[in-house]
């Protein structure tokens, strides 16, 4: 069955309530959803997707030797170093068409979300006239930076439910020719946040074959790719053809580095897009200080931290199979530090996650607070928790057997 525009939002004065919870931030609603309750044991939080392993360690000694550069201007697009840095990286971990140019195809982000908020603005602005209403795609659940800028942008969101029956990735083609005419940008999470699932190959093709049919910018979240355990999430730009045309990957050190305060990513792809990404990002954007895209620089000219940070996860990962075995639907999953599990028959995930906290001592998300309401009164998310396995291994292995100790 054909997909049709499922933004569950009314525009003009009814936008506030209309949209209601919905377009709130879930991390607030989890605290005002708490809020009339008190933990039972010490408080382990697994909620917010904050990595926690230690900072490594040549991010001091970078910074000291740069302390200087805080007195200039940082342009727009990144200084060289960083974007070389990038373009190498890029060379050396996927398997691309050609080397991406770091002078043209690279731009450095004060993090991955502003990045993918204005590129939602940028693209609007950027693509041919629509036929109709100009829409973005998201998959549903989703960041809510790619709500947030499509609705900036001015365009539909539409949201594509991401379900345990379509391997938690948007159905591709379950969506309706009217839709893809209108549409402008294409948010896609590899892996996923929250359910881990990554892109194969064949699913990154087709959708580049939709956007160079239909002319629309895909926006690939890929800020979890270097967390897994066992095999290397792809990246849309192998698929992106020798010109990287409608493809723009984003990446972030927050997780891959474990320096999420630090807010240095980039986007890199199709050069044209990117110049023109560029000229709004250098009259609106934040821009990243010069220390910081040093401190990148060697970030990404280093990766024993980084198999560290997933030798952590690894073990983590080994606990939940071990203690939450087959309960919750539970499954490894294949990228990221996020731990997806079905509640439904415990009360729904708002009863859920109140019984956690209050009587467990354990903080997780409702997944219904991650996703929107579809058309038809659904939400892909009803019904699930999200734990973000970022805590030490003592702490959420802690976590998960008071989980199952209370939810049973």
């Amino acid at each position: 069955m054909a997909m049709t525009a499922s933004s569950g939002l009314a525009q003009g004065a009814g936008d506030v309530a209309s949209a209601g919870q919905a377009e709130r931030s879930p991390f607030l609603r989890t605290t005002e959803l708490l809020a009339p309750y008190q933990p039972a044991k010490p408080l382990i939080t697994l909620s917010l997707g904050e990595p926690q392993h230690p900072v490594p360690d040549f991010v001091g000694p970078v910074l000291a030797k740069h302390t200087a550069d805080f007195g200039r201007y940082p342009i727009a697009k990144g200084i060289e170093p960083f974007r070389r840095a990038v373009a190498t990286w890029l060379g050396s971990r996927f398997q691309l068409p050609r080397p991406v140019d770091p002078e043209s195809e690279v731009m450095v982000l004060n993090g991955s979300r502003e990045g993918l908020f204005f590129a939602a603005i940028s693209a609007s602005r950027y693509v041919a006239p629509r036929k109709g209403r100009p829409a973005i795609l998201m998959p549903n659940p989703f960041y809510p930076a790619y709500g947030a800028g499509a609705r900036a942008a001015g365009c539909e969101q539409i949201y594509l439910p991401t379900t345990l029956a379509n391997g938690f990735l948007p159905d591709l083609d379950s969506i309706d020719e009217a839709t893809l005419a209108r549409t402008v940008a294409f948010f896609i999470a590899s892996p996923a946040n929250p359910q881990g699932s990554v892109a194969s190959r064949a699913y990154f093709t087709r959708l580049k074959e939709l956007a160079d049919r239909y002319g629309f910018i895909i926006l690939s979240d890929e800020c979890y790719s270097e967390i897994y355990t066992r095999e290397a999430p792809g990246s849309i730009l192998e698929c992106a053809g020798p010109d990287f045309s409608n493809v723009v990957a984003f990446q972030s050190l927050s997780k891959r580095s474990n320096l999420p305060g630090m807010r240095v990513g980039f986007a890199a792809g199709d050069r044209k897009f990117l110049a023109a990404f560029h000229e709004l990002r250098n009259v609106a954007a934040p821009q990243v200080p010069v220390p910081l895209q040093h401190v990148a620089v060697a970030a990404y000219s280093d990766e024993a931290h980084v198999e560290e940070n997933r030798r952590l996860y690894r073990i983590k990962f080994d606990f939940a199979d071990q203690i939450l075995g087959n309960r919750y639907g539970y499954k490894r999953p294949a990228g990221g530090f996020c731990v997806w599990l079905d509640v439904s028959e415990r009360g729904g995930d708002e009863a859920a996650a109140v019984r956690l906290y209050r009587d467990a001592g354990v903080r997780v998300i409702p997944g219904s607070y991650l996703a929107r309401q579809q058309n038809d009164g659904s939400n892909p998310g009803a019904g699930y928790i999200r734990l973000a396995l970022v805590s030490d291994s003592e702490s959420t292995a802690e976590a998960m057997h008071r989980l199952v100790e209370t939810l049973g």
